[in-house]
């Protein structure tokens, strides 16, 4: 899942003086951890389409960052890491497919994969995006991906029960290159302490986990690691199709689409365009190519009798007042759409799923002061997960598990490389590079209808742009679902995903 995303920031070190003891202190925690024997259970599913149940043994363990790029001493763990595996038992093979996964953020553990998709068991939350109602439930889960691969599921650095072993190790690990050393490090300390390295290898990442899984498929390259598959879950490689900023008009454009789609939902579109979803979606697209694209970039040379016309056709597309988009300077912000949209309602949209909804204070500021579509299923997911890990996986850890680490996220570095300043993150590059050094590997990717934090229409235009011949594009695969950012919480789209999944890997 995504948190907020912000375009650059810097990690933060610790005041002067303090180093040497709080970096004491975390590293007793990381030798804690390491020499934790890992938590093993057994358990089945019966994955839907087979003819039984499949055995499998659940491990949680912790693994080590060891990197020599991370400051300290060459071979000290820089870092520890919580890793969840699910492999096979009976008839396991040692060449059986594995898949890494993990979210986003940056910041969130991959609780969101494991326990509402890919994993064995799954969180039940409603089908429309509405909040959770306790007792939270884990049951089981026929649609696992399990029937496909042996399941890692990795809580990156300062997520979950992951712990850096120092100050310079936690900032170097808080951005966006040094998040990807340290994660190709468990990944290659997995399949030597498993003895794996003769499976194929696929990545699944979700939001700024696929920020990550783009730069990781060609880091691994270089690393003598061939990926077999890349699952993208909602994109974000590209932070400028994202944010809004000044001057960067990207957004205003491939933003529209997935807001006509909204307002579509919510009834706010009239005539032809309130007929289905696909109509509204169509009108929009058109509207972008033909017409809105030239119009932002004319900025005030615009002749006012077009700006008249491109403001008309904002609000029949987002059924927001004429007089606001001319307001805004026929620039709709995601967050004036989260606060306006409907505002006669006196209700709040949702950012990573738009069908959720939450009323507004009294005052009707124009505030978002929480996504209504991460808070009806954050504490259900992070109940479940506390219950599962601690009653059925065996780990009943006390300390506080970062479901969402917010200050992590604030202070990401977003810069590449040498870069310094400000910068958009982008790591389609990477991906490009990727797919042209290997000829094997191929792409999944997976958008929400109603996502508005990574909307459909972005990720097609990052798709679309990928440095990549015809012949290579063709191995990337895009299917589109109903819901939102989190697609697999509304229970048909979890079924079409594993079903596109099972047609993908075929």
């Amino acid at each position: 899942m995504a948190d907020d995303s912000s375009k650059t920031t810097t990690g933060t070190a610790a005041a002067p003086g303090a180093p040497a003891d709080s970096d004491k202190k975390l590293q007793q925690v990381v030798d804690r951890l390491l020499a934790r024997a890992p938590a093993i259970s057994e358990g089945t599913v019966h994955p839907k389409g087979r003819p039984g149940p499949l055995r499998y043994e659940a491990r949680v363990e912790f693994l080590p960052v060891t990197a020599q790029g991370f400051e300290g001493a060459s071979g000290d763990a820089q870092a520890a890491v919580m890793v969840t595996s699910y492999r096979r038992q009976g008839s396991r093979s040692p060449d059986r497919p594995v898949c890494f996964a993990f979210n986003g953020g940056p910041g969130s553990a991959s609780i969101w994969l494991h326990l509402g998709a890919l994993g064995p068991k799954r969180v039940v939350v409603p089908d429309d995006g509405s909040a959770a109602r306790a007792p939270f439930q884990v049951v089981d889960n026929p649609l696992t991906w399990f029937d496909h691969f042996d399941l890692v599921f990795i809580d990156p650095p300062h997520t979950g029960w992951s712990v850096c072993a120092s100050e310079a190790a936690r900032k170097r690990m808080l951005g966006v290159d040094g998040d990807v050393e340290a994660l190709g490090e468990v990944m290659r300390t997995w399949l030597t302490r498993h003895q794996r390295w003769g499976s194929p290898v696929y990545l699944a990442g979700e939001s700024y986990g696929t920020t990550r899984g783009a730069a990781l498929a060609d880091a691994l390259q270089s690393a003598g690691l061939a990926l077999s598959g890349l699952v993208l879950i909602s994109c974000a490689m590209d932070l400028q199709t994202l944010i809004f900023d000044p001057a960067n008009e990207l957004p205003f454009a491939l933003f529209l689409p997935a807001l006509a789609n909204v307002s579509q939902y919510h009834g706010l579109l009239k005539g032809p365009l309130a007929e289905s979803p696909a109509a509204a979606r169509a009108a929009a697209e058109a509207f972008v190519a033909d017409d809105y694209l030239a119009a932002l970039h004319a900025g005030q040379r615009l002749d006012p009798r077009r700006r008249a016309a491109v403001a008309s056709r904002i609000a029949e597309l987002t059924g927001l007042p004429q007089t606001l988009v001319e307001d805004h300077n026929l620039r709709i912000d995601d967050h004036s759409y989260f606060v306006e949209a409907l505002r006669s309602r006196g209700r709040v949209v949702g950012r990573l799923d738009a069908r959720a909804t939450a009323p507004m204070g009294a005052t009707r500021k124009r505030d978002m002061v929480f996504d209504p579509g991460i808070e009806g299923i954050a504490p259900a997911y992070t109940a479940a997960a506390m219950g599962y890990y601690g009653q059925t996986l065996g780990l009943p850890i006390e300390q506080r598990y970062e479901v969402l680490n917010h200050a992590a996220h604030k202070a990401w570095n977003w810069n590449r490389g040498e870069a310094q300043g400000n910068a958009y993150a982008c790591t389609t590059p990477d991906l490009a590079r990727a797919m042209r050094r290997n000829d094997h590997l191929r792409v999944f990717v997976a958008s929400g209808r109603y996502d508005l934090g990574t909307p459909y229409s972005a990720s097609d235009w990052s798709l679309a742009h990928l440095d990549v011949p015809a012949d290579v594009a063709a191995r990337i695969t895009h299917h589109y679902y109903d819901a939102g950012h989190m697609m697999y919480t509304r229970s048909e789209d979890l079924s079409k995903l594993k079903s596109d999944l099972a047609t993908w890997l075929q």
